[in-house]
This record gives C-alpha cells, structure tokens and sequence, in this order.
C-alpha cells in the first residue's frame, strides 16, 4: 500500500508541474486508463491557501463540465477522510481555478438532493472510478462546483508556496 501511494504522489507531483510549466499546454488531458479512467480525461488545477499554514497550494484534479460549471469530487481515492485540499477549499469564499491555458477566479458551491444525484450520475459517467472510490467508504465523497467570474492569468510554478502531494 505504501508502494502505491508514493507511486501516486510522484505522479500527481510530476502532472502537476508539467502543468504548470507549460502555462496548461500539457496536463490537462491525460490518459489514465492504468487506473480504470478515460484515454481522454480532463484534468484541472486548483488553487487554494492552507488554513493552518496560510501557503499557497495547487492541486490537480480530474473534473467534469456540466452546465456551464466545472465540478470535481473531493474523494482522496477512497479514503474515509476528506482530502485537505477539500477542507482548505470549504473555508474560502472564492476558488482560483486553471482549465487548459485559462484561468479563472470564481465561486464554489456543493450541490444538494436531486442536483448532486444527477451531477454524480454525470460525473461518474466521465469519471467511472471515482464509484469504485465511493464504495470503499462510508463517507458520502463531496461533489465541489465551481462558476468562473474572471479570468486571471494562468498560474506559475512559483505561484505554490506549499507542496502538497494528495
């Protein structure tokens, strides 16, 4: 298991800065069928501030478009904790987020009842792990949904003042 985690946390370190390197040329379309995704999954940055270290973080995570608003899933792979990143993000009002080459600063929410059933059923539909990672714990995998509301510039690689791996 440890294995695997570091495998993991070399990759999302490796992804994450050919990200960022390449102003969102490359990253943002990977393949990643070797962990049951698509050949041609989406991948975003986010940008958020710790709440105990006041750095600055930049994740990269698979997401989902639906209408008009991009929506990842706080599931750190199944684990019966919520990832920081999710928990840093709740105390924020608004998210920095980098699509491609654009990036935008915008609001969040989570969708609630019938929304977050049909934006689950859409999100898995693009995503079909994250299933696997709902089932493998008790807790319900939160769903975050962000609306641009400006486009900022594209984020830098010293742009995260923190390094966080997962």
């Amino acid at each position: 298991m440890q294995v695997i985690r570091e495998a993991r946390r070399d990759w999302v370190s490796e992804h994450r800065e050919m990200y960022l390197s390449s102003g969102g040329a490359k990253g943002h379309i990977m393949d990643i069928t070797t962990v049951g995704g698509r050949a041609f999954a989406t991948h975003c940055l986010v940008k958020y501030e710790g709440r105990k270290s006041g750095k600055t973080f930049i994740t990269p995570l698979c997401y989902a478009d639906i209408g008009g608003e991009v929506v990842i899933c706080a599931s750190k792979g199944g684990a019966d904790h919520h990832p920081a990143w999710y928990l840093n993000i709740v105390e924020q009002p608004e998210i920095e987020f980098q699509i491609a080459t654009q990036a935008f600063r915008g609001t969040w929410r989570e969708p609630e009842g019938a929304e977050r059933e049909k934006v689950w059923s859409f999100f898995i539909d693009c995503h079909p792990f994250y299933e696997t990672y709902q089932n493998s714990t008790a807790r319900v995998l939160p769903l975050v949904m962000f609306k641009a509301a400006g486009e900022i510039p594209v984020f830098r690689p010293d742009d995260a003042t923190g390094i966080r791996t997962t």
